[in-house]
């Protein structure tokens, strides 16, 4: 399922939706209440293109792991941890799809890292990583606005990293993907520069997830940020950067 949170165009109140069939023929059928009490379906179908998507839930917080690529970890000139680097980001962080963020007047080097989002579905703390799978209720795609001047000059990354828009999420939730071993490529302007794989992860969804859980309780509609491949690079104003997921689709920002 594409489990997607929507308005209409014209605009109204936000609800969520299962996104079905593709391209001109793409529809949102409207569900009752949000899926994770259940997803049940309304008989209110619109087609894909009278919506506007929004980001596909509203996270209490977004948690991530740092440096979960080697060969990231190494182009930024530092090691892999031996303890799993945990940041956050804030609700005020996370916008949509087709976004538009202001280039942040705090820095000069504002970079983009495309990731793998991990959505948990039900309420969990101390989880087994081999329980994840039951916690998790799908999988959609960020983008880590990341100010890279910040984050050198300070200790703790919070404000390099929780900036307001800071966290790109969408286009919705995939529930039917093997998240272990998807391509991931950012393109800016159209011009590749990270072509990677979620294979190379370091410490796996499964692991990424209990590691978070064993200090903080997790709720429906938080996200997991998995990490980067190699590639990371700086944004300009006027720049469109867009990330895509094997297998969960496509995100695009435009940076103003």
């Amino acid at each position: 399922m594409r489990i997607a949170r929507y308005t209409p165009a014209a605009g109204g109140p936000a609800s969520y939706g299962l996104v079905e069939g593709d391209g001109d023929d793409a529809v949102v059928v409207r569900l009752e209440g949000n899926p994770f009490d259940g997803v049940r379906t309304t008989e209110e179908r619109t087609p894909l293109g009278q919506v506007r998507l929004l980001a596909p839930v509203e996270p209490s917080k977004v948690l991530c792991l740092g440096r979960n690529y080697a060969e990231h970890a190494k182009e930024l000139g530092n090691e892999v941890p031996e303890i799993p680097v945990v940041f956050a980001k804030f609700s005020t962080s996370v916008v949509g799809p087709d976004a538009e963020v202001p280039y942040p007047p705090d820095t000069g080097n504002l970079h983009f890292e495309g990731e793998l989002a991990v959505v948990i579905g039900q309420e969990c703390t101390r989880v087994p990583a081999d329980r994840v799978a039951d916690v998790v209720l799908g999988y959609t795609v960020a983008n880590d606005l990341t100010m890279r001047d910040m984050q050198r000059a300070e200790k703790q990354w919070t404000r390099a990293k929780g900036f307001d828009r800071s966290c790109p999420l969408g286009p919705w939730v995939e529930t039917d993907v093997d998240p272990a071993a998807l391509s991931l490529r950012t393109t800016v302007n159209g011009d590749v520069k990270q072509d990677g794989t979620t294979a190379d992860m370091l410490l796996d969804v499964a692991a990424c997830v209990s590691w978070v859980s064993q200090t903080m309780t997790l709720l429906p509609g938080d996200v997991v940020l998995t990490g980067t491949p190699a590639g990371v690079g700086p944004l300009q104003a006027g720049d469109e950067v867009t990330v895509t997921l094997e297998g969960i689709g496509s995100l695009s920002t435009r940076i103003v």
